[in-house]
């Protein structure tokens, strides 16, 4: 190995140092990254990429991040959101697709990517995979239950279009429904095929679907819409998952007339009826005007013969009922009899009760004399004469009572607690509560003497005796004096009452 080689290999060394025969300066990764950058776009500038879509991801920006693998390798893409803009289907994981763009590197983290400008899916099996799979997993979802569908009206008085302004549909659906029923129709224009065709269509699905009859324009009642035949490739912004959701969600009922009869989108199973062509979406919608004015006619007669009917039996069943029924005079003839036996009766009642007010008002007119009535005044005088109240009679009684008053007022004072205390007698209390035994005083400790000029506070403990204490002359006014320290050799003071 040559001396130049066992210099580069020696270790150990702090400070990087130049080489005999040393012309390349070390290049920084910033510039390394960037020749790698040139060297993969100069090579790859345009590539056509198959494989299976995985890991997809749709930044908030509209940017969308990808990668492509097969059985044995895995390349990282990203499409820039004017690039996925233009897509004509929605990316999933699991779908095959063909992508065209340019490689590149990604400095940031040391990896190359692919930069896709265009994606197409792999061929109509790829299709059909999505297809299918987008089918499951919406139907997974309940878009598709039957409980979900709406029953069609019978009889809309405004019915609303969501198709191209300018194919045959629209008048193929326009001339069919003048045919069977005038109807005022409200047409939506759209794109039905090519790009932003499911944006489109879905915008005019919620537009129906918020509209609320306030303003001028009224909301419709029915819901179509309607595309031609076409390859699965001109009707797959029918399978779009936003048209989809709009037409599952549209509170009002919606028929799906999306190609020919053999032709199925997935907006043919989240709407509320699928119809094979445009024109019988039509005749689904509304029914034959000269067949309702016809079975209108037919009712009327039939009407009109159930009440003759109904009339003339009516009339049958009054008549046989009419000749069982009994005749007025045979109905009235008891009461008639009853009537003028009451009467007689009544007559003659009056009379007697007439007579008998008239006796009875002569017995009491007889007792009525000015004499007896002038008697009765008298006695009934003498007897409030008797009744009337005496001066002497209320002093007698007002002089009881207010000797019974004093009574009661000196044995209230004799028994007044404080009335003891004009004696030298003082009342001990503790705590609110009267000090009553000596064993009562020891408990509470502290007690309060009740004289009759005041009170003192005493504590109850141990005590000198009472020869030994000096005498002090307590005031209620005056303040306590203060207590002198104790001596080492002085007896404790002894409690008063001990």
């Amino acid at each position: 190995m040559s001396p130049e080689f066992d210099a580069y290999d020696s270790s150990g060394r702090l400070l990087a140092e130049e080489r005999a025969g040393d012309n390349a300066p070390p290049l920084s990764v910033s510039e390394l990254s960037g020749m790698l950058k040139r060297t993969v776009e100069d090579r790859f500038g345009h590539v056509r990429l198959r494989g299976e879509i995985s890991g997809f991801k749709r930044a908030a920006s509209g940017h969308l991040y990808l990668a492509l693998k097969d059985e044995n390798a895995v390349l990282d893409g990203v499409m820039w959101k004017g690039g996925a803009q233009r897509l004509a289907f929605s990316p999933q994981d699991g779908v095959e697709v063909i992508a065209t763009g340019k490689l590149t590197t990604y400095p940031g983290r040391s990896k190359y990517q692919i930069v896709i400008e265009r994606m197409e899916l792999a061929g109509e099996g790829a299709l059909m995979a999505l297809l299918e799979k987008l089918k499951a997993k919406l139907a997974g979802e309940g878009l598709f239950a039957v409980e979900r569908k709406k029953a069609l009206p019978f009889l809309p008085r405004t019915i609303g279009v969501v198709t191209s302004p300018t194919g045959a549909v629209i008048r193929d659906i326009l001339h069919r429904l003048a045919d069977r029923c005038p109807t005022h129709v409200l047409v939506w224009p759209v794109l039905v095929q090519g790009q932003d065709a499911a944006e489109q269509v879905a915008r005019a699905v919620r537009g129906f679907s918020a509209m609320d009859g306030s303003g001028p324009t009224p909301r419709p009642d029915l819901v179509i819409v309607a595309r031609g035949g076409g390859s699965i490739e001109d009707l797959w912004s029918f399978n779009e998952e936003i048209v989809v959701r709009a037409v599952a969600d549209c509170t009002i009922p919606i028929i799906s007339a999306v190609g020919h009869e053999t032709d199925t989108t997935l907006c043919d199973y989240a709407a509320d009826r699928r119809a094979p062509t445009p024109t019988a979406a039509a005749e689904m919608a509304v029914p034959v005007r000269a067949e309702l004015l016809a079975g209108l006619g037919e009712m009327g007669l039939r009407a009109g013969r159930a009440v003759r009917r109904g009339a003339a039996q009516a009339r049958e069943r009054l008549e046989m009922q009419a000749r069982l029924m009994p005749t007025p005079d045979m109905l009235l003839s008891p009461q008639r009899q009853k009537l003028d036996q009451l009467s007689d009766g009544l007559v003659s009642g009056l009379r007697h009760r007439l007579a008998d007010a008239r006796a009875h008002l002569g017995q009491a007119g007889g007792a009525l004399r000015p004499a007896l009535l002038r008697q009765h005044v008298q006695r009934a005088g003498e007897r409030l004469d008797r009744l009337k109240l005496r001066p002497d009679y209320l002093q007698r009684a007002l002089s009881d009572r207010a000797i019974a008053f004093d009574r009661m007022s000196r044995h209230f004072a004799s028994l007044d607690p404080d009335r003891p205390l004009q004696k030298g007698y003082a009342r001990v209390m503790a705590q609110g509560r009267l000090v009553q035994s000596v064993a009562a005083a020891q408990t509470a400790g502290q007690v309060t003497l009740h004289f009759k000029d005041g009170t003192v506070e005493a504590a109850i403990g141990d005590k000198p005796p009472l020869e030994k204490r000096p005498p002090v002359a307590i005031s209620p006014s005056s303040p306590r004096p203060a207590r002198k320290p104790r001596e080492a050799n002085e007896t404790p003071q002894q409690d008063l009452f001990s």
